[in-house]
């Protein structure tokens, strides 16, 4: 078994945690989750559900996928150029701060694959016309679509005229519908139909200011401890506009954060929990271990980079012999990795600890993996 993390590790982790949801309190409900995270990494659709219903009591797989369908949650790039969840009262703001950025940085392919302004606003109107009145459509949909007026249906021409349709507030996901073979397949949508907030390109002046302090509020009190570099790297945005954030967010909400210096970094926190972590903490007593099954794109690793080390080993990462690559973590600390794989109607979960699990680990991981099951709707097995 692994040495015991020392005192401040722990203190770091179990905050984070904690302010994550991961911890009670609990969301209400996966919507409640998402707002709280703000943006949550989403690019594997099936982890991605698991994200959001582990931070609310008794949601299951099912759950996430009504609220995507009802336009609740939607999927969309947003932020880093990936897929994320995002609330439908936040994307339009989200999108006004993100927008710029996301196509300065897809320029490059931009121009690799033809998607010029003339092109790209050509195919926005066809894509508008096509999802427009509620008739949501799969990809294999929208490239007929495009096909038939000549424009790119495949390869990442087509891509990157889809891309370039999210990030102009033109689509936004529809309700996934299920192939022939039970999967679920991505759906479009019209951005303007399942939005709440305006959109009207990019934010200037007063609105982006008020905006940025808007960010920095939900994203340190929901991931703190961290640092500006951690939340400049999650957002997309520049370290100039973190801090700039950071100052709105103290006008508008005097006390609501607060700095810590811990490991010679600046770390942001909710003022509540600021006297906590300037003072070690006292002994953690005889609790039970505890296991997490995170997916690798879970916002308690992709929440931070300068300061993703506090989570005790590198992730995510890809393995070289088609290993499992989700993460297993132990009070908070990565333990080991994980996947899942279905066999007759069973999950078999593939669970792979870095140190051989105690008798109490072993318990742990098993009603986590119970609580798998739950979630999903049907009997898992550790393998």
């Amino acid at each position: 078994m692994a040495t015991s993390p020392s005192p401040r590790l722990q203190q770091i982790r179990q905050l984070r945690l904690r302010l994550q949801q991961l911890r009670p309190p609990l969301a209400f409900s996966p919507e409640d989750a998402v707002r709280n995270l703000l943006a949550v990494q989403a690019q594997e659709f099936p982890y991605a559900r698991w994200t959001v219903a582990q931070r609310t009591p008794g949601s299951t797989a099912a759950g996430v996928e009504q609220d995507v369908a009802d336009g609740t949650i939607l999927r969309t790039h947003i932020l880093r150029p990936t897929w994320h969840f995002v609330h439908r009262d936040d994307l339009g703001w989200l999108m006004g701060l993100s927008s710029d950025r996301l196509h300065m940085g897809n320029r490059g392919m931009y121009r690799r694959t033809g998607v010029d302004e003339e092109t790209a606003a050509r195919s926005g109107r066809i894509l508008a016309a096509a999802v427009a009145g509620g008739a949501h459509k799969t990809r294999e949909e929208l490239a007929e679509a495009l096909d038939q007026a000549g424009l790119p249906s495949k390869g990442l021409g087509f891509i990157y005229h889809l891309m370039h349709a999210e990030i102009s507030g033109i689509l936004v996901s529809g309700a996934p519908v299920r192939s022939a073979g039970g999967a679920l397949k991505q759906t479009y949508a019209l951005f303007e139909e399942r939005v709440t907030g305006r959109f009207d390109g990019p934010l200037t002046g007063a609105e982006r200011e008020q905006a940025l302090g808007q960010l920095a509020l939900r994203y340190f009190s929901s991931r703190g401890p961290a640092t500006v570099k951690d939340c400049s790297a999650w957002s997309g945005l520049t370290m100039k506009d973190v801090k700039v954030g950071l100052h709105v967010a103290t006008d508008v909400s005097p006390g609501a954060l607060a700095a810590v210096s811990v490991d010679d970094m600046a770390f942001y926190v909710p003022s509540a929990d600021a006297e906590a972590l300037r003072s070690l903490p006292g002994p953690n007593g005889t609790a039970p271990p505890r296991v997490d099954l995170i997916q690798c794109y879970d916002e308690y690793v992709m929440g931070y980079s300068q300061s993703r080390h506090y989570l005790g080993g590198a992730a995510p990462f890809l393995p070289e012999d088609n290993g499992p690559m989700h993460v297993v973590l132990l009070d908070g600390r990565l333990a080991g990795w994980w996947r899942h794989s279905f066999t007759g109607g069973t999950c078999e979960l593939d669970v792979r600890m870095n140190t051989p699990a105690t008798k109490e680990e072993q318990t742990a991981l098993e009603a986590e993996a119970e609580r798998y099951g739950v979630f999903l709707g049907m009997e898992t097995k550790l393998v």
